[in-house]
């Protein structure tokens, strides 16, 4: 590194001197005084939102969704499917078969031919038979007589008229009237504005001209002395004033609310995980412990021997309870079908032979009689032996 030349260090900024060294670190202290009940102020809300979105907020919304789905959405969907839309097709075709219908078989078959053959065929037959011939004769009668008689009155009359008036208003205007305004009045007004009014103009232009140079000199000498004042007296003061000191005390308050804020985050942030830790070892860790070491041998003790029996004792009361219901159905089938039988007559049911189906008892000895509980005893006889007993 040669000598005589220095480096600049690090953010280092022009108009800088120990003044504002020394006054930075009390102002970063007061500001941080004043941030710091802020930030963790804002810290508390903030966790408190995100805690209450997460707990409440996403969960009543999803029950919102499914109660808004349940109570609007699919009755909405189901009166539109099943009753607005038949009641539409219903309504539309009424109106179809009351109106569009009715309309276009009127205007079909009585609008149409009555227009048609009272009105239009008349009056074309009036056109063809009546109007095209008379028209002819009209327009022949026209060109023959009439155009011939009215070209030589025309012509008559053209005469009479340019004799009686054109001639005279055309040599009047001529030889009175152009001379007079010429003479009388277009020279004498030219020669006056030629021979004086163009020199007094000129001149009366020359003196505005020259009045209007010496009091633009006169406005530049007032305007630019207010310039200089106001320069001096106003803009140099408030500019200075801004340089030196608005903008290093506005600079230097912004840092420091800056500074202040991060180190703020961080005395909240060191604040909170004691909170929590404090909360977890006084709360979370017994509460933890008790439901470990407590609540979840009892849960278990109470599935295996309390829950676990009852409902299998509920699934075989359930199964007995349906097996008995189904006997009760089918004797009382039975029973109908027999006395219809008894009441009306006829040949032997033909599903008769499907009630030994469902056997109360299986016959295969005397150690391997099975009897089902709940269930409609099965005759004695198995189907095996009573076929032989037929056959005897």
């Amino acid at each position: 590194m040669e000598y005589g030349k220095h480096q600049a260090p690090a953010r280092y900024e022009s108009g800088e001197g120990c003044l504002t060294t020394l006054v930075r670190i009390p102002v970063r202290i007061v500001v941080l005084v004043v941030v710091l009940p802020v930030r963790m102020v804002w810290d508390a809300l903030a966790a408190t939102w995100h805690a209450a979105e997460r707990v409440l907020l996403r969960p009543l919304g999803r029950a919102l969704a499914w109660l808004c789905d349940v109570l609007v959405v699919i009755p909405s969907a189901w009166l539109y499917r099943m009753v607005l839309t038949p009641l539409g097709h219903a309504l539309l075709w009424l109106a179809t078969a009351l109106f569009v219908r009715l309309w276009t078989g009127l205007w079909r078959y009585l609008v149409v031919p009555l227009v048609r053959y009272g009105l239009v065929v008349p009056l074309v037959w009036l056109y063809e038979a009546v109007l095209t011939p008379l028209g002819h004769g009209l327009t022949w009668l026209y060109r023959s007589l009439l155009a011939p008689a009215g070209r030589g009155i025309g012509t008559a009359l053209g005469w009479l008229l340019t004799t009686v008036f054109v001639r005279p208003v055309v040599g009047l205007w001529r030889y009175v009237v152009v001379p007079l305004v010429r003479y009388g009045l277009v020279v004498p007004v030219v020669w006056l504005y030629g021979a004086v009014l163009t020199p007094v103009g000129h001149g009366i232009s020359w003196l505005l001209a020259l009045l209007g140079r010496g009091l633009a000199a006169v406005g530049n000498a007032l305007a630019t002395a207010c310039v200089w004042l106001i320069r001096t007296l106003l803009v140099v003061p408030v500019s200075w004033v801004y340089t030196r000191v608005l903008v290093p005390v506005c600079r230097e308050i912004g840092t420091a609310i800056g500074v202040a804020w991060r180190v703020a985050g961080y005395l909240s942030r060191a604040v909170g995980r004691a909170l929590a830790w404090l909360a977890w070892h006084l709360v979370g860790a017994p509460v933890a412990w008790v439901y470990r070491t407590v609540c979840t041998p009892v849960g278990h003790f109470v599935r295996d021997a309390v829950w676990a029996p009852a409902k299998r004792a509920a699934v075989e009361a359930g199964r007995a309870a349906r097996g008995a219901l189904r006997a009760a159905r089918e004797s009382v089938r039975q029973a109908r079908r027999d006395a219809w039988r008894a009441l009306v007559g006829g040949g032997p049911d033909p599903r008769a032979g499907e009630q030994g189906v469902v056997a109360a008892r299986t016959l295969g000895g005397a150690q391997q009689t099975t009897t089902v509980p709940s269930a409609a005893q099965a005759p004695e006889i198995s189907p095996l032996g009573e076929r032989f007993t037929k056959r005897g």
